[in-house]
């Protein structure tokens, strides 16, 4: 069944038949709910239909809530990864919300409760957050503008790379040592060991070169590189 014949009211029977399984007695379009289900003194389960993930859905769940703890939202099953991925992503945002979410697999009626109601509260990774402060503090200036997303961002990493790159072009073959020195990144010589741009060569132990990839990189961050300033490199003689 495609998804422009699927009709909320598809979803009705399969839902009512899972709660009716759990001992609640239920009636469809009860005021402005498509589903309400009560099992004696308990506050009444409510269950928003539609036939895929809206906005919409998730504002009457939400709308839904000013009468009752325990609402549900409720969508067809899809196939293929496109609706995995889009289940995951509104799952999270079910948990968010305190909202449950039922999926019916229209060919055998199938219900699947994914997570039920109540309140969430986000595990913060304490990893994540340290990533996150570290390139902050990393970075020089505000070289992005936010929301530019699908576009080469100017990471720390990629600053301190151009950093070796233009220490690189002024003084020619050089130790990582002197570079690290010269341009204060103290991860010069394993960001020109790793060349995860193609920008470096090393020419013998120590010593790097840049390479044509990393000339043609010095024009298009040439705006960026203004930024970056440090003497020439004195070598040993």
């Amino acid at each position: 069944m495609s998804a422009a014949k699927i009709k909320e009211t598809d979803l009705y029977l399969p839902i009512k038949c899972l709660l009716q399984e759990q001992g609640y007695e239920v009636k469809g379009e009860i005021g402005s709910a498509d589903i309400v289900a009560v099992r004696g003194d308990e506050d009444p389960v409510i269950v928003e239909l539609k036939s895929t993930f809206s906005l919409a859905l998730f504002h009457q769940g939400i709308e839904r809530q000013s009468i009752t703890d325990f609402v549900y939202i409720a969508v067809p099953r899809g196939t293929g990864k496109p609706f995995l991925k889009s289940l995951k992503n509104n799952l999270a945002l079910c948990r968010r919300l305190g909202l449950g979410l039922i999926t019916v697999r229209l060919k055998d009626g199938f219900s699947e409760i994914h997570v039920d109601p109540g309140p969430y509260k986000p595990r913060q990774l304490k990893l994540k957050k340290e990533r996150l402060l570290k390139e902050f503090a990393k970075r020089l200036g505000d070289p992005n503008m936010g929301g530019t997303g699908g576009k080469k961002l100017m990471t720390a990493y990629r600053q301190d790379a151009l950093r070796c790159l233009k220490a690189l072009k002024q003084n020619g073959p050089t130790k990582a040592s002197l570079i690290a020195k010269a341009t204060k990144v103290d991860r010069a010589r394993n960001i020109m060991a790793a060349d995860h741009y193609g920008w470096f060569e090393k020419i013998e132990k120590g010593i790097y070169s840049m390479t044509p990839v990393g000339n043609a990189a010095l024009k298009e961050y040439a705006v960026d590189l203004k930024a970056f300033k440090f003497k020439k490199i004195k070598k040993d003689t």
